[in-house]
């Protein structure tokens, strides 16, 4: 979801009329994608300030429309400071079920134009069109057939970059923003980028920032001038390099059609800071639940499990575990969230969350169970529960965090598990679900 910030202002010089001649990396980017998906679920919401977000205390915005936008609201900033501003504005939780449903069918609309669809986010992709010229024309032309598709058919507007480059075709759509087209002809592009701010370069944040302006550097053509050695001393061998080529408009990355997961991770924050920890170490069990389900349904496994801890000044502490065998199991991810969190809380705490990190590819399936582990494991407790929420939806078997025994300790109670979970859920002859009572587990 990106806005609009001083490392890409807005210019008119490069429109949507340019020669895009070798222009063939597109950067689409949806315009407020949660808010604006709101909007076309409620047509008489448009023209009015819409923020999308949690609603508590210590609610973050995710999305603002532009006129919210106009109010000083961005995504990312505390709703109590964005009800400040536009007390006025319209107020909605995320349906992240929704943002997901129009985001796998807007990529399906990239995938009608070429297959090389790189996705970033739910509201944004790479695509390169360089085999597609002969069938749909030119990039500009492709982009402009993408923003009509995209807007006919699920009300929303989405605005590109065309460019030769990643780097570029990203920038150009910032600076088009919103509902926009803009085009960097491959023989422009140093007049494009020499101008903008230093913190346009990818890489540069507020850090990098600070030490490239204590050199007198403000803009990407102070860095491009500047000798490599002297920028190394500044940034370092490897940022460097990487900044330099980069001011110069080169970028060699290709559109990567296979995204590789690097972690997955989840966090909550609570309404009010917390300071018994064992309360959030029973929070983090259903943040373990939600990394090792996401972890199974992507197909990988991580060997590291990291906590973050967030306290009331907004301090952050991460510390993390690496294990001897790769897991995908939230009990040994919660069992090592538990004991980083009892060592290492030290007052209240604002927000806690889970990440499994050092992922590989788990293409097999197959499992070494650990030396005096039972045969049937949590495991295939959790892969039950797995089929359950594919059956009958998330939430139809929940950890019990407040129970005395979280977890079964022995192969027969494993076994009573495994199929206390199948017979949890029945379908009656009227078709509705049946759910067990949210009182607690009454097996004895």
């Amino acid at each position: 979801m990106s806005r609009t910030t001083p490392s890409a202002r807005r210019s008119d010089a490069f429109g949507p009329d340019l020669d895009d001649t070798g222009c063939h990396i597109l950067h689409v980017d949806m315009d407020a994608f949660f808010a604006s998906v709101e909007i076309a679920k409620d047509p008489s919401l448009r023209g009015k300030p819409v923020i999308v977000g949690g609603l508590g205390q210590r609610g973050v915005v995710s999305a603002a429309s532009y006129e919210a936008r106009r109010f000083g609201v961005n995504s990312a900033m505390p709703m109590g400071v964005a009800r400040k501003r536009c007390p006025h504005g319209v107020y909605l939780p995320p349906d992240f079920a929704e943002y997901s449903r129009i985001s796998k069918a807007v990529m399906a609309v990239f995938a009608e134009y070429t297959p090389a669809v790189e996705p970033l986010s739910v509201d944004e992709a790479f695509l390169d069109v360089a085999g597609s010229r002969r069938l749909f024309g030119s990039g500009r032309k492709i982009a402009a057939h993408i923003r009509h598709r995209v807007h006919t058919d699920h009300d929303v507007t989405c605005t590109v970059g065309v460019a030769s480059t990643k780097f570029i075709a990203k920038l150009a759509s910032t600076q088009a923003k919103p509902n926009g087209l803009a085009v960097v002809p491959a023989g422009r592009v140093l007049d494009f980028l020499h101008p903008l701010p230093v913190s346009a370069l990818w890489g540069v944040g507020e850090k990098t920032a600070k030490a490239l302006s204590r050199l007198g550097l403000r803009t990407v053509g102070d860095v491009a001038a500047l000798p490599v050695a002297r920028l190394r001393s500044a940034v370092g061998r490897a940022s460097s390099e990487h900044l330099h080529a980069l001011a110069w408009g080169r970028d060699v990355r290709q559109v990567e059609t296979r995204h590789v997961e690097k972690s997955v991770g989840a966090e909550t924050t609570f309404e009010q800071d917390v300071a018994d920890v064992e309360e959030v170490v029973r929070t983090v069990l259903g943040l373990a639940h939600k990394v090792a389900g996401r972890a199974r349904r992507t197909g990988v496994r991580g060997r590291t499990i990291s906590v973050k801890i967030r306290y009331g000044n907004f301090t952050t502490v991460n510390r993390s575990r690496t294990l001897v065998e790769s897991t995908d199991v939230a009990r040994d991810i919660h069992t090592v969230a538990a004991d980083l969190l009892r060592a290492n809380v030290t007052g209240a705490v604002r927000l806690v969350g889970v990440r499994l990190e050092g992922l590989s590819n788990d293409d097999s399936g197959f499992h070494q169970p650990r030396l005096g582990d039972p045969q049937h494991g949590w495991r295939e407790v959790e892969r039950t529960v797995d089929d359950l929420a594919e059956r009958f939806g998330r939430g139809v078997v929940r950890p019990q965090a407040s129970s005395p025994r979280p977890f079964p300790t022995t192969e027969v109670h494993l076994r009573t598990e495994v199929r206390w979970c199948r017979r949890r859920t029945r379908r009656p002859k009227n078709g509705l679900l049946v759910r067990p009572a949210s009182s607690g587990d009454t097996r004895r």
